[in-house]
Parts: structure tokens; C-alpha cells; sequence
């Protein structure tokens, strides 16, 4: 008897893996991380939900596999974006990516909330998580690069900030300053501050539009750069 080509095997794998991911995913939407199961997964595709683990190993490397999944997603779309902002100058470009991450989180928050939400107890995501999770935050320092960032004065909380940042950053990125990566962060906490309060619908009852709230964060973070603020 000829054996079955390793080529089939690892296509019904694959196609294997990605059903159970989209059954997982709509879980997800539905009723949040405590909503996925191995079992119920299994039991609409039809097989026992121990059969599920010649595919995944546990629970969490389903979760790990949506997470994967949701990083490479937002961080192309986040990419798209600087690819379409370069058209402009950095600080156009940055308010596009800024755009394209809450539109991003707002098409699906059950993965951003994935990504952003509270931690899963117990759960520790792999290794392959970080450079993902860099590949979302680097057109973001590319376009702040490109900008007058100034550093904060000597003897300042930020400075000494910032002089930890550039320890750090010098051994992935030597390109990337200290000054930049303090903006980057900065950036990021605060538009994800927003992202996650929108998304989990807290402004829901409070009378404003979010849309006008983000943009006019957007627009104090621009000021900032190259602001010299003593702290």
C-alpha cells in the first residue's frame, strides 16, 4: 500500500487547524475568552474534542494560534497604512496609522480585546508574539523617526526614560532613538487607552462622539513632539 503524500497530510492539517480557528474566533464574538472549548469546537466539526489535540496541544496553544493570527493581521493593516501615509508628510502619516488601528478595533473587537484586553490567567503567549507585536509598533517609530523629535532636558524623569530606552532599543534596533521610543510608547498607551475604553463600551452613555475624542488625542500627541517639557 502506497502511503498518503506528506503534501495531502499537511493540506488537511492546515485545513483542519483553520476550521477550528474560525469555530473558535466566532466563540470568541459570542462570549468572550472563557467561551472557547476544545470540546465544542470538536463536536461541530464532528470529531471529539481529544481528537483536536493531534492539532493543538492545549487550549492555550489555540489561543496562542488566534493571537498569532491577530497580531500578522493588525500589523498588515497597520503596514497598508504607511504604505498609503508615506504619500504625505510623518505627521500625516501618523495620523493615518493612528486611524487604521481603531478602525482595525472596531471591525473586530473580540481580536483586539484578544490582543489589548485582560490578561487570560495563566496563560503566557509564545515567543512568536513579540516580533509581531514589534511589527505593529514600528511604522509607527519609522514615522516619528522622521520627525524633530526632540529629547527631554538632562536631570528630567524623562530623560532618565529615555536613556533606559536606548540602553534596550540598541539591541534590536540601534536606528531607533530613545527620544523616539518614549513617543512611540507613549503613542501607543494612550491611543490604545482610548481603543479599549471605545471598544468595551464605556463611552457609550457619556454624550460625545469617540471618533472626535481619539482625533483630538491624535492631535495633542502631534504637539508634543518636539516639545521640551520639564518633569
Amino acid at each position: 500500500m502506497s502511503k498518503e503524500p506528506v503534501g495531502r497530510r499537511a493540506r488537511y492539517r492546515t485545513e483542519t487547524r483553520e476550521e477550528a480557528k474560525a469555530i473558535a474566533l466566532r466563540q470568541l464574538a459570542e462570549g468572550g475568552i472563557g467561551a472557547v472549548s476544545l470540546n465544542a469546537i470538536g463536536k461541530e466539526m464532528g470529531v471529539t474534542g481529544p481528537a483536536l489535540y493531534r492539532y493543538f496541544a492545549s487550549r492555550d496553544d489555540l489561543l496562542s494560534g488566534l493571537i498569532i493570527d491577530a497580531y500578522s493581521d493588525l500589523a498588515a493593516a497597520v503596514e497598508l497604512a504607511a504604505r498609503q501615509g508615506d504619500q504625505g508628510s510623518p505627521r500625516e502619516c501618523l495620523r493615518v496609522l493612528a486611524e487604521a488601528t481603531r478602525t482595525w478595533a472596531l471591525a473586530q473587537p473580540h481580536r483586539y480585546l484578544l490582543l489589548y484586553g485582560t490578561p487570560v490567567p495563566g496563560y503566557v503567549a509564545p515567543d512568536d508574539t513579540v516580533p509581531l507585536a514589534r511589527r505593529v509598533l514600528a511604522p509607527f517609530l519609522d514615522a516619528l523617526s522622521a520627525l524633530p523629535v526632540a529629547g527631554a532636558p538632562t536631570g528630567s524623569r524623562r530623560s532618565a526614560l529615555e536613556t533606559q530606552l536606548t540602553t534596550w532599543i540598541q539591541a534590536t534596533n540601534p536606528h531607533t532613538s530613545g527620544p523616539v521610543l518614549r513617543h512611540g510608547l507613549v503613542w501607543w498607551t494612550r491611543l490604545h487607552g482610548l481603543i479599549s475604553l471605545e471598544v468595551e463600551g464605556h463611552f457609550a452613555l457619556m454624550g460625545f462622539d469617540p471618533a472626535l475624542l481619539y482625533t483630538t488625542e491624535v492631535d495633542a500627541l502631534l504637539d508634543d513632539i518636539g516639545a521640551v517639557i520639564e518633569s
